[in-house]
């Protein structure tokens, strides 16, 4: 029984171009930056939400 050259090396890396990590030319660019719009909201029609109990709690812990 004649025993192969590569058997007698064990196993080993494939080395052809196929199996290459291929090589990256250039980093990809960074996200874009979403913009913030320069546009002014106006307040809210019924005005800006304030729970009727706020000063009771606040009161408590003064207390």
């Amino acid at each position: 029984m004649e025993v192969d050259e590569r058997s007698e090396d064990g196993c080993t890396t494939p080395k052809s171009r196929e199996f290459q990590i291929p090589a990256i030319c250039a980093c990809p660019p960074p996200p874009k930056k979403k913009s913030v719009s320069g546009r002014v909201r106006d307040p809210p029609k019924n005005g800006y939400f304030q729970p009727p109990d706020l000063d009771a709690l606040f009161t408590v812990f003064a207390s």
